[in-house]
């Protein structure tokens, strides 16, 4: 594989601010994407408009609206309101828009789920969508159907295993492998790192979650990068070189300032 690109990624409840400020600043440092997750406390596609007003070449991606909330009819209605083509101005460009989309409650149906919101998606979304994957399933189905897949509280060492479920999808479809993505959690300093394992121990409780952590054969607190300096992101992030097409910095921070917010920006930033 070659070089991987470098993107960057924010919860979509920060202030508006600091998505702004950040998202700037990424694309200032060459960063490729720009990232916002999406639940009852942050819209992801309206802060990514937001990062949308003051940038102008990076990719913008949500990471991931859960299908079960909202479904790819509403998702749809949602983008045409936003791009301009119901009378509006543009707010969000949908040729830099990088869709995620994931199932949102598991068990059983999931996956079912995601394939028909993905095949609506795909006809109807005028946009690039990528899929969230924890198991070997949802990673096939990317593969099937999907122009790219955001892997999340993954391991670089395990990275190889995902990335073979999601070429073994592409394989058996006849297409081109998509785009590999993966959020890669980043602290500095000790309040930092205190967060992220508060973060960690909380998605450890969600039951899919948790079979990945024991999957992966590894504590959820040991996932992710803990730095006290940024030149400790630098190395650590050395780490994933080439594992993927993307690796997108997830920051995590004390109090989502927008000054601890721009330090891991600079920290992460690629070529440094």
């Amino acid at each position: 594989m070659a070089a991987s690109r470098r993107g960057f990624g924010l919860a979509a409840a920060v202030e508006p601010e600091v998505i702004r400020g950040a998202a700037q600043l990424a694309e200032e440092l060459g960063y490729h994407s720009f990232w916002l997750n999406d639940n009852d406390q942050g819209d992801g596609l309206e802060g990514l408009a937001q990062a949308a007003a003051v940038t102008s070449r990076i990719m913008l991606g949500v990471g991931v609206i859960a299908l079960s909330r909202k479904p790819a009819e509403q998702i749809v209605e949602h983008l045409r309101q936003l791009d301009g083509s119901q009378g509006g101005d543009v707010r969000l460009p949908l040729d830099r828009l990088w869709l995620g989309v994931g199932s949102g409650a598991g068990g059983k149906g999931a996956l079912e789920r995601v394939r028909d919101g993905l095949e609506t998606l795909n006809r109807e979304a005028n946009t690039t969508v990528f899929i969230s994957a924890l198991g070997p399933r949802m990673s096939r189905l990317a593969g099937e159907s999907a122009a790219g897949v955001l892997f999340n509280w993954l391991t670089p060492e395990f990275s190889e295993t995902a990335n073979g479920w999601v070429r073994e999808g592409a394989k058996r479809a006849g297409r081109p492998v998509p785009v590999l993505a993966s959020y890669v959690r980043a602290s500095l300093g000790p309040d930092g790192a205190r967060r992220m394992a508060s973060e960690a121990a909380r998605y450890n409780g969600v039951p899919s979650y948790g079979a990945h952590f024991q999957r992966m054969g590894i504590e959820p607190v040991a996932v992710g990068i803990r730095g006290d300096t940024a030149d400790d992101i630098r190395q650590a992030l050395a780490h994933w070189e080439g594992r993927l097409d993307e690796i997108v910095v997830r920051s995590i921070t004390a109090h989502d300032t927008l000054e601890e917010t721009l330090a891991l920006v600079r920290a992460g930033a690629p070529g440094h």
